[in-house]
Formats: C-alpha cells, structure tokens, sequence
C-alpha cells in the first residue's frame, strides 16, 4: 500500500528543504498561487520567476527540490477525474463559498482527469475581459486535452445571463481552433449549471 503525502507534509518538507520559514513569504506565496501539490510539481522555472522575492539562484533551489519530488509519483495524490458535470461540480464546490465571481480553467489530460486548476478573472464576467489568450495560455504550456471553464454566482442562482453564454460560445470556438476542447462550463451555485448538459456546446 502507497502512503500519500498530504499538502501540509509537503509544505513542510519543501521549507525544510529550502531552509524557509514554513509560514515565510516564499512557501506561503507558492502554495496561495498553487494550490494543490500536483500544480506545484507542474511549475516550471519561468512562472517561478514571476513571484516576487524569487530570484534565479531560489528558483533554480525550489524547482530542484520539486525535481526530486517527480521521482517518487507514490507521494504524489491522485488526479481528479471528471467524467460528468456532476464531478466537475463536486471539484468545484468549494466556490460556492466566494463572496465575488471567479473564472476558472481546469486542465485535463487524455483520461479526464485534472492537471491543473487556475483563476483567469475575478469579478463580474465579460465576454471582453474574460479573453481567450489568458485562459488557453496555461492550457498551451501544460500541452492539456481538453478544459472545462467554471465560474460561480454568489447569489446562488446559477441560471447563465448573456454574458455567459457570449463567453462560453467566444471559448468553445477558441478552443476549436486551438486543438484544445472545452469540453464544459460549470456555473456554481446553490446547484449547478452544465453549458454542455443544456445543450449550449
């Protein structure tokens, strides 16, 4: 039987590694910016770059001690797997906490299953400030199958507007485009909403 590495284990071991403060600034940020272990396995040096206080010599430090964590896939929790809107919905439930609207990407493998989870864009959705490039750009570098875009309604009504069905439609042909298909958009609420169930993709 595998043991599983919980995420606070692995943030320990990380700042133990890198000779930080397990509640100090540079693992604090990584694990707000990234917030499942398998996304900080994915990290590549260049968004390393792009936080603050992480210079070459720490970055090169940190991706050496996430290398090293690569090798052992047994510490490594299982991906999700999304097979229906209903799973969609259950890995996305946690928005139904959020007091503000957020975009979300979610991008899948050849299995369905989740590499990796990202806010595009918080607050009121626009089919102007939602843009393609921001929410294929992650989808691009991780080299993902498929996506399955999300965003909740804080009042719980997670009936679309026309802003909605603007981005989905902007998106779906995108990806289309791309090579890479939206398979779904999830809107949270009390309940959800499935673009593809209602047969809007």
């Amino acid at each position: 039987m595998t043991n599983k590495i919980d995420q606070n284990t692995f943030k320990l071991l990380l700042a133990t590694t890198l000779r930080e403060k397990e509640d100090g600034y540079v693992v604090s940020e990584l694990f707000t910016r990234f917030t499942s272990i398998q996304d900080l396995l994915d990290l590549t040096e260049e968004e390393l770059l792009n936080i603050k206080g992480i210079g070459r010599v720490k970055a090169k430090q940190i991706f050496a001690a996430l290398e090293l964590a690569r090798f052992n896939p047994s510490n490594v929790q299982e991906r999700f797997a999304i097979r229906s809107p209903e799973d969609a919905f259950t890995y996305l439930k946690d928005m139904q906490h959020l007091t503000r609207e957020e975009f979300v990407v979610l991008g899948l493998n050849t299995k369905n299953e989740v590499l990796f989870r990202q806010t595009i864009f918080t607050g009121s959705l626009n089919a102007f400030i939602v843009h393609p490039r921001e929410t294929f750009k992650a989808l691009i570098k991780r080299s993902c199958a498929s996506a399955i875009v999300a965003h909740n309604h804080p009042s719980g009504n997670p009936s679309p507007s026309r802003e909605d069905l603007e981005v989905t439609k902007r998106l779906t042909e995108v990806g289309k485009v791309i090579g890479i298909e939206v398979l779904d958009h999830i809107i949270v609420g009390n309940t959800y909403y499935s673009f593809k169930e209602k047969g809007h993709m």
